[in-house]
């Protein structure tokens, strides 16, 4: 079995090549960049299949930067929604399955409870609008084995994320505005690289043509920013007073959901698993550092 990791260098896909390398399964895993696999040009994509075939593709690639993804609109679509649009297509060709990652942005925050798979999207920003066209374009050409995983608040040991720029700043300054009015769950990459692993194991690679599914996987619970970097400092023993702000007292290019907390009942009933607290990931993911 040849199982291709889009997003090499990126804290997912690091995550799953750590995991894979302590379990001794290497062999099987093919994790490639962006120097090898470039979501952003067609032709790279065309000509990395054209001499590579698969029985599993996990995309962990995006275009992830919010902000910037409302000036590099044609950018952000290429890579989230146009290339993904493209993978399907080689995944249905190649008789591969796919699992893909998607975001929280595709909701508005407006639900006064937490979001189920099938409540209905409405992005806000450019981000999320360009993910939610990839998860449609999925759907649309695979009816069957493919997995679109909505994630949140990504963090891990790996590259620039919350976790990182909270502990640097923390040490840099004496004090730290953080907006207090956006709830989600801060969502430790590992949990979803074990995620991924126990689908392939007890699921997607031992059973065929099984319909679509979208699935939510976050970690357990919800907070703010505020909450979030609160217990980053506090963990981490640094002396920082952190503030709590509101999103109006910000200047950000992209409007952000208000709550996009979801359900994860679908996925820890049809799968038995259990989820992690976001407070125990962070302090499993802070050990790591």
């Amino acid at each position: 079995m040849r199982i291709l990791v889009t997003g090499k260098n990126g804290q997912l896909g690091k995550s799953i090549h750590k995991i894979v390398t302590k379990r001794k399964q290497n062999n099987k895993f093919i994790f490639v960049s962006r120097e090898e696999l470039d979501l952003s040009k067609k032709d790279s994509i065309t000509s990395y299949f054209d001499n590579n075939c698969f029985d599993i593709i996990i995309n962990c690639a995006a275009y992830t930067a919010v902000d910037k993804a409302e000036v590099e609109i044609e950018l952000a679509d290429q890579v989230n929604h146009i290339a993904v649009k493209q993978l399907a297509k080689i995944a249905e060709k190649q008789k591969a399955k796919l699992i893909h990652i998607s975001t929280d942005y595709v909701f508005d925050g407006e639900s006064n409870k937490p979001y189920r798979e099938t409540d209905v999207t409405h992005p806000l920003n450019i981000y999320g609008k360009t993910k939610l066209a990839g998860e449609q374009a999925i759907q649309a050409i695979m009816q069957t084995d493919a997995i679109i995983i909505r994630t949140s608040w990504i963090y891990s040991e790996y590259g620039n994320n919350f976790v990182d720029t909270i502990l640097r700043l923390g040490k840099e300054r004496d004090e730290l505005n953080i907006v207090n009015d956006q709830i989600g769950s801060p969502t430790f990459a590992t949990n979803i690289a074990e995620t991924i692993l126990d689908l392939i194991q007890n699921q997607v690679s031992s059973n065929s043509n099984q319909e679509t599914q979208i699935y939510h996987f976050s970690n357990v619970g919800q907070c703010s920013w505020y909450d979030f970097a609160y217990e980053i400092i506090k963990l981490a023993k640094i002396e920082c007073y952190i503030n709590p702000i509101t999103t109006k007292q910000l200047t950000s290019l992209a409007i952000r959901p208000k709550n996009t907390s979801m359900s994860k009942r679908k996925i820890t009933k049809e799968f038995g698993m259990h989820i992690s607290h976001w407070k125990t990931s962070l302090i499993r993911c802070m050990n790591n550092l």
